[in-house]
Order: structure tokens, then C-alpha cells, then sequence
């Protein structure tokens, strides 16, 4: 690949994307904005941005490199990514929306009302945020490395370097601009050089003999991590897969803290219709130079180089200038691929160490966050080598179908479900993957039947984390937390029928999170607010207000006048909600500036 093109082409998706970075943060101007973008964001934005961090590097190279070595059976990657998502509309995208929470563990302790399960929860998702981490970088310094011949670790803390920049500077409302315009330049990135290569093929001499380029099911190309224990025990390792994907999307970090950006929980609905369509039509071109590179570039299955496929045919199969112009806008497709998807995730698990791990709150704290986040996953890509991109997010996925799914299911749909039975399933199902994933990458196992287990672990994880669940719970019925009733009816309610919604006749579109805080924005009558509080009593930042407390225990209405905006506040430190009837609690809105 001719680096005089290469170079030049990954400099400007930098560019753009401290750019864009940039505005994001002039525009950011209260602490909302800067978390969950005041919960403003449209549903065709949101899915575009959502769309842009999901696509990660196993998309964008992984499935490519899969579909050479291994053939059409890697199709169920993509299939299973675009599955994912609807499972999460089906099951998941509203209520989550609804519970006004802004991370995982936030939802947790508001569904169950245990500050036990919130820090067992953030132990997981920082973990799956940071095993999704990983094969990004790793990603990158591979897509570096065949651009100039740099060490694989230069295009890692390239990255690293511009997600800090990007995150820290502009939070939710900056990153959202941001993976919005890395979604339609990785299509394009694709897209265009598919056009190309496809005229390439019908025009030019016949391609090689397939039987010489038919790969064997072991060997050098297939000898990597995964690749025994496919071709030992193929169907087991598809249902692994299948049942990774399918399940594992909702659990992702960073897919579920965009739904907290929505407006309501039926923009929620929305966004991820439109998702599925734009991941859909995405996924339909990896898999083309997949089985393009199985007939113009069989020999980079006998390395570990196989991601570079999408990188590489473009010269191959085409040549001279037009080749080198192709081939750069591959390059920066893939490298926006990795700052969209790092973004995101930097996003969700510096929210979660900002929340339960540092001492104090605050923009300032969560900037020092951002970069605890991705320090340890950058080091963990340079001591980490030789697992394809696509099969290390398959990892991924398989801890967060067996930790985050039982757990979102069961607490969005069965109200018999206790903090014991919360603890034991995530320990038992995600805990198990966790260590069978360790255990893999580690090559404690590398034959038969016990290395395929360890590799494929979401075949016996997931349900082992589903039946401890429900088993546990159903032994402590004691432990029920005693506002279920309330909760339960806030996932399931439409906002239009609770007089939040955005169809109900009201004078403002506010929001409220779980456990007391809330979130208000000013509506068509200057100076007028209505918010529905969770556990407080009147409020009055900065105005008169009259409360009356609802027919719902901890449930009160109130009535804003000549207020400003009424912003996030800070999460409550209860173990349980307090008690129903007005506390005269204040909720003083924070002044802070973002920048």
C-alpha cells in the first residue's frame, strides 16, 4: 500500500474527528449535556452514532479475515451482530429508557435497590468494556503497521491519544457528532472500493482455482486461537457464536448508555428500527471481501494477518493510483473504525469509574476517568497477540450474554427477582465466562473438548447465569426489594400515560432518573416545569415550588416557577429509596461548567 496516500488518509479521519470534537463541545453547555446530552438526541442521530461505535474493528476487518480462512460459516458473525439488536428492541430498548438510569449499574441499583449489586455490576461492565478494548487497538496498530511498517503498538496509542482528546473534551454530546460522521465514512470506506473490486473481478482473467485456494481445516492459517476448536467441533462453536451475539448486544456498555440519550422510551424504539436498517446494509459488504480475498489473496491466511484482508485488496486486485486512492479510503474507514468504537466504550466505563470508583464526582474527576479507562486496555493489546479481532469481541460478547442479559431480562420483565439472585447469576454466569475466556486467550487449553468449552463458553454460561438467577430468587422471596411494584410499573408504562411522555399534554420535556435525581429542559412555557420526582419532596432551585405528593408511595409532582433548566444532579447513596411523603429534600442544580 503506497504510504504517500495511506498517511495522509488516516491524518484527515483524526483531524475530522478532534474537529468535530471540538463543536461538540461549544455546544456542550451544562453537565447533562456532557453525560447523556440532555437526553436530547434525535432517533435517526442516535442510530447513526450507535451504529458508528458498534461497528467496531471485528467489523470493519474481522469478519473479512474470518470469511478467508474459515469460509461462509463466519457469516453467522454478522448475523448474529444485526440479530442482536432485535433482541434489544424487542425486549429491552424502552423500558431501559424508561428507568432514567445512565449506566448498568445504575439500573441495577434502582431496579433492586442495592448498592451490592451496583458494585458488583460495575466490576463487570468495566471489565467487558475493557475486554472490547482490546482487539480495537490491537486493530489499529495492525492497520498502522501495514500502512508503514510502524510497531504494532504506534497505532494503539494513536488512538488511545485522539479518544482521551475527543472524550475528555466534549463528554456524550461531543462523541455523538462525532460517531454519527464515522458511521457514514466507514460505509463509504467499504462501499465505494466494493464497487470497484466487484468491476475488477468481472473484468479481469479468471480468478485462481479455487481447489488451490480451498483451505484445510488446520494448518498455519487456521492454527490460531479459535480455529481448533472449530474445525474439531464446528456446530458446537456456531451455537456458541450464535447464542453470544444474539444475547450479548444488550449487555455492551457502550450500545446501552446511548439509549440514556433518548428523549422517551419510544424514541428509544425508533432508534434502534433504524439501526438495525443502517448495520444491515453495512454488514453486507465485509463478507464480500472476504470471498474476494479467499481468491486474490489465499496466502495471508498462512500468517496472522488475515484482518488485513479489507486493507490489502484493493491493491491487489486493482493496481496504480486508483488502487492507492481506494486503498487509503479503506485505511481511513478503518481507522475511524477504531476511534468510534474506542469512543464509546471509553464513554461508558469512564462513567462507571467516575460513579463508583474515584471518591468525588464532577466533569474534572470523570476527565481523570477517561484516562484510567483506556490505559489498562492499551496495555493489555501489547502483551495480548495472535487472537483474530473478530474473535476477541466474540469473547466479549459471550461475557456480557451471560452476565448483563440474564440480568436486564429478568429485571425488566420478573418482579421476583432479589439482590442474592442478582449477585449469584452474575457471579455464576459472567464470573464462568470470565474466567473460561481468560483461561483461552491464556492457552491452558489449547485441544479437545475442554479447549472448545473454554473457547465457546456462552453455550453453558448463559444459561448457568440464567437459572442461578432465578433459582437464588426464588429461595430468598424475602429479599424482594419492596418498591418492585413502583419500579416494574416505570419500565412498563409509557411516559404518555405517566404525563412525562412526549405525547402527554404537559409544558416541558423533562426526565427523571432512578433514585431521586432529575433532569428538566425548558419547555414551550418560559419559566414553567413539571417533573415527576422519585423519592423527594418539594423542590425549589431557584424558584417558588409547590409539591403534592401522588397517590404512589415516594412519588411526588412538582410545579416549577421561573426556574432556568433544572439539571442532573448527582445520584442518591441509599441502600433503600427513602420513605414516601414530602422530605423538604433540596436538589440544588449544578453549576458546573463542562469545559
Amino acid at each position: 500500500m503506497n504510504e504517500a496516500y495511506a498517511i495522509p488518509a488516516v491524518a484527515v479521519v483524526v483531524l475530522a474527528t478532534v474537529l468535530i470534537g471540538g463543536f461538540g463541545l461549544r455546544i456542550s453547555r451544562t453537565t447533562s449535556d456532557f453525560y447523556v446530552a440532555s437526553r436530547t438526541v434525535g432517533p435517526r442521530l442516535n442510530a447513526a452514532a450507535i451504529s458508528g461505535e458498534y461497528l467496531s474493528a471485528a467489523s470493519f476487518l474481522g469478519v473479512a479475515g474470518l470469511v478467508l480462512v474459515h469460509g461462509p460459516d463466519m457469516l453467522w458473525y454478522p448475523v448474529g451482530y444485526t440479530a442482536g439488536y432485535l433482541v434489544l428492541l424487542v425486549f429491552v430498548a424502552a423500558p431501559l429508557r424508561r428507568s432514567g438510569a445512565y449506566t448498568l449499574p445504575d439500573f441495577a441499583e434502582g431496579r433492586l435497590e442495592s448498592r451490592r449489586v451496583r458494585r458488583v455490576v460495575s466490576v463487570f461492565v468495566v471489565g467487558a468494556g475493557w475486554m472490547y478494548l482490546v482487539p480495537q487497538l490491537q486493530g489499529a496498530g495492525l492497520t498502522l503497521q501495514v500502512l508503514t511498517g510502524s510497531p504494532r503498538w504506534v497505532g494503539g496509542s494513536l488512538v488511545t491519544a485522539v479518544v482521551v482528546l475527543a472524550v475528555a473534551a466534549g463528554g456524550m454530546r461531543s462523541i455523538t457528532f462525532v460517531q454519527a460522521f464515522q458511521y457514514w465514512l466507514k460505509l463509504t470506506a467499504l462501499l465505494v472500493p466494493a464497487f470497484f473490486l466487484v468491476l475488477a473481478w468481472r473484468g479481469a482473467a479468471p480468478a485462481p482455482d479455487l481447489a488451490a485456494t480451498d483451505l484445510p481445516p488446520t494448518g498455519a492459517g487456521a492454527g490460531r486461537p479459535l480455529a481448533t476448536s472449530r474445525a474439531d467441533h464446528p456446530l458446537y462453536a456456531t451455537y456458541g457464536l450464535i447464542i453470544a451475539t444474539f444475547l450479548g448486544t444488550m449487555g455492551l456498555p457502550h450500545v446501552v448508555v446511548r439509549f440514556y440519550t433518548s428523549p422517551n422510551g419510544r424514541a428509544a424504539r425508533r432508534t434502534t428500527v433504524v439501526v438495525l436498517a443502517l448495520i444491515g446494509v453495512f454488514y453486507l459488504l465485509p463478507p464480500l471481501y472476504g470471498w474476494l480475498g479467499r481468491l486474490y489473496a489465499p496466502e495471508l491466511t498462512a500468517t496472522q494477518d488475515a484482518d488485513a484482508t479489507v486493507l490489502l485488496l484493493p491493491g491487489r486486485m486493482i493496481g496504480g493510483v486508483t488502487g492507492d486512492l481506494l486503498g487509503a479510503l479503506v485505511a481511513g474507514g478503518a481507522f475511524a473504525a477504531f476511534l468510534s468504537t474506542a469512543s464509546g466504550l471509553t464513554m461508558a466505563v469512564a462513567g462507571v469509574i467516575n460513579q463508583d470508583v474515584l471518591p468525588t464526582r464532577g466533569v474534572r474527576h470523570f476527565r481523570l476517568a477517561v484516562v484510567l479507562a483506556v490505559v489498562f486496555p492499551l496495555a493489555g493489546a501489547l502483551l495480548v497477540d495472535g487472537v483474530p479481532v473478530a474473535d476477541a469481541v466474540g469473547m466479549a460478547f459471550a461475557v456480557s450474554a451471560s452476565s448483563f442479559c440474564p440480568l436486564l431480562l429478568l429485571g425488566i420483565w420478573w418482579r421476583r427477582l432479589t439482590p442474592p439472585g442478582a449477585v449469584a447469576g452474575l457471579f455464576a454466569g459472567g464470573g464462568s465466562a470470565l474466567l473460561a475466556v481468560t483461561l483461552t486467550v491464556s492457552g491452558a487449553a489449547t485441544t479437545g473438548w475442554l479447549h472448545t468449552l473454554l473457547a465457546w463458553p456462552a453455550v453453558w454460561s448463559v444459561p448457568v447465569g440464567f437459572l442461578t438467577m432465578i433459582l437464588v430468587s426464588l429461595a430468598t422471596p424475602d429479599s424482594v426489594p419492596p418498591h418492585t411494584t413502583e419500579t416494574m410499573t416505570r419500565l412498563h408504562l409509557p411516559e404518555e400515560l405517566r404525563g412525562t411522555g412526549a405525547g402527554a399534554p404537559r409544558k416541558e420535556r423533562g426526565d427523571v432518573s432512578a433514585g431521586g435525581s432529575a433532569a428538566g429542559r425548558d419547555g414551550s412555557t418560559p419559566g414553567v416545569h413539571e417533573v415527576r420526582l422519585q423519592g423527594r419532596g418539594a423542590v425549589s432551585p431557584g424558584g417558588s415550588a409547590a409539591g403534592r405528593g401522588g397517590s404512589t408511595p415516594g412519588v411526588h409532582e412538582v410545579r416549577l416557577q421561573g426556574c432556568g433548566e433544572l439539571r442532573e444532579q448527582p445520584r442518591a447513596r441509599e441502600t433503600h429509596p427513602p420513605t414516601a411523603g414530602p422530605t423538604a429534600k433540596e436538589a440544588t442544580p449544578r453549576q458546573e461548567d463542562p469545559r
